[in-house]
């Protein structure tokens, strides 16, 4: 049976979002909306605000201002819906004295998961990870460490994903594998905003891209109309 979680839309409705540190504006009425099944490259300058927007989606910062909506239901007044959004940020978000297998299970327990151990074992394969399970974290190169930091945020089977810059530090076998497994992960049914400083790679598999700058979202559009918007593609080529 669903739950009733399971069974919302994944369309992320944000409505004039604010952030602020020290009175200084990070993001200054965000509005964007992505729509069930949406690929959105969320693309801008370091320092514009794409961390800080993703982690208040994902519920690790609370914003100054402003609404975030997920299938229509406010995410501040119903906490639940933090069950279907996975996140992998700058950091792996794992214990590095501990076994990939043992991350795992921390996790699933966290995540309140029944069949523990049918979970943390389809998550391992899925990443090519079981041969590296019974191995400790900090033994682990940046991209076996990047696929963990996967294989922990998909155990809960989210319909949102959230990725923060996640090619950073990778070598070219590891980006080719994220490649794939981002191709593989864009479903109909799953909704993924995924910051990227250099967003080139990802424009043949992405359906959207929003431009953050100034605070704002001042772009968003289908990736196949990008030849609509000069300033954007001027500014995708300078990045490139």
């Amino acid at each position: 049976m669903a739950t009733e979680t399971e069974s919302l839309s994944t369309r992320i409705e944000i409505r004039g979002l604010v952030k602020r540190y020290h009175h200084q504006p990070v993001l200054n009425q965000i509005t964007l909306t992505l729509n069930d099944g949406d690929f959105c490259i969320l693309v801008g300058d370091n320092g514009a605000g794409k961390t800080t927007l993703l982690r208040i989606l994902a519920g690790l910062v609370q914003p100054t201002q402003g609404e975030i909506a997920v299938g229509g239901s406010s995410l501040a007044v119903n906490p639940n819906l933090r069950r279907i959004i996975g996140y992998v940020g700058h950091q792996p978000m794992l214990y590095q004295d501990l076994t990939a297998q043992e991350n795992l299970r921390h996790y699933a327990r966290l995540y309140q998961i029944q069949d523990t151990e049918s979970a943390v074992t389809h998550s391992m394969a899925g990443l090519g990870l079981t041969l590296q399970q019974d191995q400790p974290v900090r033994t682990f190169s940046r991209g076996m460490q990047q696929r963990l930091s996967l294989a922990r945020a998909l155990l809960h089977n989210p319909s949102i994903l959230l990725f923060d810059e996640p090619y950073t530090g990778l070598d070219q076998d590891a980006a080719i594998f994220l490649d794939h497994t981002l191709r593989g992960l864009h479903t109909p049914g799953r909704t993924i905003l995924l910051a990227a400083h250099r967003p080139q790679r990802l424009l043949t598999m992405a359906s959207h891209i929003a431009w953050l700058r100034n605070g704002c979202i001042s772009q968003h559009i289908l990736v196949k109309n990008l030849h609509e918007a000069p300033q954007l593609s001027r500014y995708l080529q300078e990045e490139a």
